[in-house]
């Protein structure tokens, strides 16, 4: 059985794709006891709030036909954003020499969070370059990784 996060991507895709934009992203998580249903776009040249609002308007209206989802749930459309967070492998390898900050589920060194360079990315291990050190996480350790905008 797909997850909810699999058919809505599947419906959104090609909506998506016709307003020249790609689906970074479709989240379904709980907030403070209400659902959310989130897609995230990317563009070159950057994301709008037309393209938000074009791509809303009619997945909104794809979704109340095909009715994936049971019960209520707040729907949302925006940008991947400047620090978004690299999920999948093709992720890693787009950004691969980029500035991230990598979160960890324990504490290593006496911290949770490590800023750096991506440097590499294997069966979900992270390696990252930390001034003249490279750093590698296994993948059972890694939370999250995003990127970083430097100024």
């Amino acid at each position: 059985m797909k997850k909810v996060t699999e058919i809505v991507a599947e419906l959104a895709a090609p909506v998506v794709e016709e307003f020249g934009c790609r689906l970074w992203d479709t989240e379904y998580v709980r907030e403070a006891g209400q659902w959310y249903l989130r897609l995230y776009l990317d563009k070159d040249g950057g994301v709008d709030i037309l393209d938000c609002e074009n791509v809303s308007r009619k997945v909104s209206d794809l979704l109340d036909a095909a009715d994936p989802i049971e019960g209520s749930y707040i729907f949302e459309v925006s940008s991947a954003g400047a620090e978004r967070q690299l999920k999948r492998p093709g992720d890693f390898e787009e950004f691969m020499g980029s500035p991230v900050l990598l979160k960890t589920y324990q504490n290593r060194d006496g911290r949770k969070e490590f800023a750096g360079v991506l440097k590499g990315y294997e069966g979900g291990a992270v390696v990252l370059e930390m001034g003249t050190k490279e750093l590698r996480f296994e993948k059972n350790e890694v939370a999250m990784v995003r990127l970083r905008v430097v100024f």
